[in-house]
C-alpha cells in the first residue's frame, strides 16, 4: 500500500478563468459600493449643474418664438461685453494686489508662530483663526458701518478729532476696502495651512542647522520656506479661485455705496443681475461658465509653474 498522497486533480482552464472573471466582478460591484454614493452625489451636485449650465448658454429667450437655440452666439457676445471685461479687469487688479499681501502676513504670522519665541502662542493662534468664523456676510456688514463717514468710526473720528478722513466707499477706495475685509477674514485660514505645513518638517534640520550655525533667518529662508513650497501652492490656488468668485463682500456693501460699487462691479456680481434682475438666465449661464473655464485655466497654469518650481 503506497503512502504517498493522491496527486491533486487538475482545474481546467476554463473554469480557473471563470473563476477569476467571478472574483473581478465581485471585487467591482465592492468597489462600486463604496463609490457609488459619492458618485451619485458628486453627479448631482456638480455635474448636473454644469451640464444645465452649459446647456442654457446655447439657448437665447426670444420675444417672438420663445427658446431657442444659437448655439456659440451667447459666447461671442460675453466676449465682447464691455461690462463684463471691465469687472474681470477689476477682479484681476484685486487679484495681483490682495493675495500676495494676504498670503505674506498669514506666512509671517504661520512662521512667528512656529519660531517658539512667541508669548501667548495659543491665544494668538486662535484670535487669528477667529475671523474666518465669521461669515461672510457679517464681516461685510461690519466693515461697511466701520467704514461709514456719517455713522461708523471714520465718520466718528472725524467728528471727535475734527479730521477729514477719505471715505472708505468712494469710487476710488472701495476696492481697496473690499481687499481689506477679505484679507482679514482669510488671514487666518492660510495661517492655518502655513502653520500645518510646518509643524510637519523635521525638527532635527533645525537642530542640524542650528550646530551649523545657522541663524533664524537662514533656517526660514533655507529649510522652512522650500520645506512648505507645495503649501503656499496650494493656498494660492485657493485664494486665486476665491479671488475670481468674488461676490458676498461687494453685494453686501452695495446698498452702503451704490454709487461706486455697480450691478457689474465683479463678474460674479454680474451674473448675478443678469440672472435675478435681467432676467437674462441664458447670458448669466455663458458668463458664469467663461470666467469657470478661465479661472480653471490661470489655477491650472499657477499649479504647474509651483511643480515646476519645486
Amino acid at each position: 500500500m503506497s503512502l504517498l498522497p493522491a496527486p491533486a486533480k487538475a482545474v481546467p482552464p476554463s473554469r480557473s478563468r471563470s473563476r477569476s472573471r467571478s472574483r473581478a466582478r465581485r471585487n467591482a460591484l465592492v468597489g462600486w459600493g463604496f463609490a457609488g454614493p459619492f458618485a451619485a452625489v458628486f453627479a448631482l451636485v456638480f455635474l448636473a449643474p454644469i451640464g444645465y449650465a452649459f446647456y442654457l448658454s446655447l439657448m437665447r429667450d426670444r420675444l417672438i418664438g420663445g427658446t431657442s437655440f444659437v448655439g456659440a452666439d451667447n459666447y461671442l457676445q460675453a466676449l465682447t461685453d464691455a461690462r463684463f471685461w471691465e469687472g474681470s479687469v477689476r477682479v484681476g487688479l484685486f487679484l495681483l494686489v490682495q493675495v500676495p499681501v494676504m498670503l505674506g502676513i498669514a506666512l509671517l504670522v504661520a512662521l512667528a508662530i512656529d519660531s517658539g519665541r512667541l508669548y501667548g502662542k495659543a491665544f494668538f493662534r486662535v484670535a487669528v483663526f477667529l475671523p474666518y468664523a465669521v461669515p461672510a456676510v457679517v464681516a461685510s456688514l461690519m466693515w461697511g458701518f466701520i467704514y461709514g463717514t456719517r455713522f461708523g468710526l471714520v465718520g466718528n473720528l472725524n467728528d471727535a478729532f475734527g479730521l477729514a478722513l477719505p471715505d472708505p466707499l468712494s469710487p476710488s477706495l472701495v476696492l481697496a476696502s473690499i481687499g481689506n475685509v477679505v484679507t482679514w477674514e482669510f488671514v487666518g485660514y492660510n495661517t492655518l495651512i502655513f502653520y500645518a505645513a510646518l509643524k510637519v518638517v523635521p525638527r532635527s534640520l533645525y537642530e542640524a542647522a542650528a550646530i551649523d550655525g545657522a541663524g533664524e533667518w537662514r533656517i526660514v529662508t533655507a529649510i522652512k520656506l522650500p520645506a512648505i513650497r507645495s503649501a503656499v501652492v496650494i493656498a494660492t490656488i485657493f485664494s486665486i479661485i476665491g479671488s475670481f468668485q468674488l461676490f458676498n463682500e461687494p453685494n453686501i456693501m452695495q446698498n452702503l455705496a451704490p454709487n461706486a460699487i455697480t450691478t457689474d462691479y465683479t463678474p460674479n456680481l454680474y451674473t448675478y443681475s443678469l440672472a435675478f434682475s435681467g432676467q437674462q438666465h441664458n447670458y448669466a449661464a455663458t458668463i458664469a461658465i467663461v470666467m469657470g473655464v478661465f479661472t480653471a485655466v490661470i489655477a491650472y497654469a499657477v499649479q504647474l509653474r509651483g511643480m515646476r518650481k519645486g
